[in-house]
């Protein structure tokens, strides 16, 4: 299944009203909670190492940059295109990810300014929290232990739980399932990526919110189809209870 291409849609300083209270708030990690150090990079970098794509080789350069450009798409995917087999692909991946793994448990991770205190304060709004990521469920556990988050959330959710990551709406329609909500417009979901937005317009959410700490811009954020654009996952309480109000 292709994704199809969604119109372009301005996103206001202050979005439309809410159609129903907000229930849930379904939040990206890395780029969105999560500050990127690049430790994917250095991972990646170091898959290719592992398979003969080290220094020198002509076409590394091109592959680390169309890396951060491809960070959420399918790693298989990419490696396929790098290696022309799924067997080698599927061996760059285990490398690619036992690496950030490794990586993550040596230098941490940090969470993005004022995080914690935004979550808990969706929370008191009375949304329940998901933590999603396109990372492996185990490198998801591993951050979410690096930080001490294993009980911040009601619910975290990786591509390997659903079966596909953003821009599909699989992980926003199974949180909605998983904590036995009915109304999909009752869900607020917050990314960094054109993909996050993407996936929470497919899903049908309430509110989609973009956020700039990450790897899109606010044009880009904001053609995807967020109903706001802001600094920071720390603004996101302000413009939530603003709308409760409204």
């Amino acid at each position: 299944m292709t994704t199809q291409p969604l119109p372009p849609r301005q996103a206001h300083a202050e979005p439309r009203p809410l159609p129903v209270p907000l229930r849930l708030a379904v939040v990206d990690m890395s780029g969105t909670s999560i500050v990127d150090t690049g430790l994917q990079d250095t991972a990646f970098a170091e898959a290719l190492d592992a398979h003969g794509v080290g220094e020198g080789h002509p076409e590394r350069t091109f592959h680390l940059a169309a890396f951060r450009r491809r960070r959420r798409s399918s790693r298989t995917d990419v490696f396929a295109s790098i290696f022309g087999d799924r067997a080698t692909a599927r061996s760059a991946v285990r490398t690619f990810e036992e690496r950030l793994d490794a990586l993550i448990a040596e230098h941490g991770a940090r969470p993005q300014p004022g995080a914690v205190e935004a979550l808990e304060r969706l929370r008191e709004q009375g949304m329940a929290l998901c933590l999603a990521t396109g990372f492996a469920r185990h490198t998801q556990n591993t951050l979410l232990e690096s930080l001490d988050w294993m009980g911040l959330a009601d619910l975290s959710l990786s591509p390997d739980d659903v079966g596909r990551g953003v821009p599909y709406p699989d992980m926003v329609l199974t949180a909605l399932l998983a904590l036995d909500l009915e109304d999909v417009r009752s869900v607020l979901t917050v990314g960094d990526t054109d993909a996050d937005v993407q996936a929470g317009r497919r899903a049908g959410a309430g509110l989609v919110v973009g956020v700039l700490s990450g790897e899109d811009d606010g044009d880009a954020l904001a053609a995807a189809g967020a109903d706001a654009v802001l600094p920071l996952l720390a603004d996101v309480p302000e413009l939530t209870e603003r709308l409760a109000r409204a």
